[in-house]
């Protein structure tokens, strides 16, 4: 089984500039980590893991997190 090519760097960062964009919001709406992972439902770690830019969010998690803070997906993503 081949090895799949390591995530280019660029992608880390821009997951990393992502995951600031996620956690603005957030604290914008007054939420915390937990009561988002709450209502999405997910694990606080995990979600704590995609606004540190660790983890890469399905595209139905990211519409959630933005559906649960109150904001465009196009404004997490920008």
């Amino acid at each position: 089984m081949p090895r799949s090519a390591p995530t280019p760097e660029w992608v880390l960062a821009r997951r990393r500039q992502i995951g600031d964009q996620i956690r603005a919001a957030r604290l914008h709406a007054n939420l915390t980590q937990e009561q988002v992972a709450h209502l999405i439902p997910m694990d606080r770690a995990t979600y704590n893991r995609i606004e540190q830019g660790h983890a890469a969010p399905q595209l139905d998690t990211l519409l959630l997190i933005a559906h649960v803070i109150g904001v465009p997906l196009a404004d997490l993503v920008r």
